[in-house]
């Protein structure tokens, strides 16, 4: 597998793509800039703000409209269009040191946002549940770099990074009972930052300090390695109408060197497998 640089290296932070058959193409954030971005069939790249300095991780709504992590809350667009009104809910805690990070949908519509704070201090952030009718609950505490999360096929388990951590933890899922018995899954060397997960059950995960996208199968064993033409690699996401193809976020945050692939968007054209439809926002 090779990876296929899409664009310009057009984001200082970017992260955490994600794809809606509602949507032009895949959308991703320059996370620190506080901008949304949308791929176009054409190779254009469009891009919004979203009134924060922080855009953290977007999801699509069920139905219509999606949402976006600012700094502290979440913002919701009622339109499907990129640059659709935008309201921000209230702030989720007001500690100014601690900001969004990434999260995802469950599968009964909730979204689950992590937290970290700007100096990284050592279990700072909290992964918060977001019901669908707004209320808001810790659901993991104690984190330090809150990132990837998404869940296995049958959406009985879900699979979470910790970056400080050095791996994939897997917990048991359920609406009623939410996220339990988290473990160790899989030992991930290079920082592993943003996943996805297929519709095999294996875990796709970014490694930010190596620059790798690498698989790891529903046993949690390694059995894929794809390095990118870039230092720093942040998420990935399945896309395209038979999401059978994985597009990968870069970074070039403190590089004073950056080269032509660090904070360009890519493409590994034929993973072998398909991604999962999507879990949606249901508020």
């Amino acid at each position: 597998m090779k990876a296929e640089q899409l664009t310009a290296a057009v984001c200082e932070h970017g992260e955490g793509p994600v794809y809606s058959p509602r949507w032009a193409g895949p959308r991703w954030v320059d996370m620190l800039a506080g901008d949304v971005l949308e791929l176009s069939p054409s190779g254009e790249v469009a891009r919004r703000g979203v009134g924060s300095p922080v855009a953290a991780v977007i999801r699509p709504r069920r139905g219509a409209g999606w949402l976006v992590a600012t700094e502290r809350a979440v913002a919701l667009a009622d339109g499907d269009a990129l640059d659709a009104e935008l309201t921000e809910g209230p702030e989720l805690w007001t500690d100014a040191g601690i900001r969004s990070n990434e999260g995802g949908c469950a599968p009964d519509g909730a979204f689950f946002l992590g937290s970290m704070a700007y100096d990284e201090t050592s279990g700072a952030g909290t992964v918060h549940r977001i019901d669908p009718s707004g209320v808001v609950t810790t659901a993991v505490e104690r984190v330090t770099i809150s990132n990837g999360l998404g869940w296995s096929p049958d959406g009985a388990s879900a699979y979470y990074v910790d970056t400080d951590a050095g791996r994939i933890d897997a917990f048991d899922w359920s609406a009623e009972g939410g996220l339990t018995g988290r473990r160790p899954w899989a030992e991930v060397p290079g920082g592993p930052d943003g996943l996805t997960v297929d519709a095999e059950g294996g875990v796709w995960v970014a490694t930010y300090w190596t620059g790798e996208v690498r698989r790891y199968d529903a046993g949690g064993r390694l059995d894929a390695v794809v390095d990118l033409p870039a230092r720093r690699a942040t998420a990935v996401a399945f896309t395209g109408a038979g999401l059978d193809e994985l597009v990968v976020t870069t970074s070039r945050l403190g590089l004073d060197d950056a080269g032509p692939g660090d904070g360009a968007l890519f493409a590994i054209r034929e993973p072998g497998v398909r991604g999962l439809p999507l879990w949606e926002f249901g508020g």
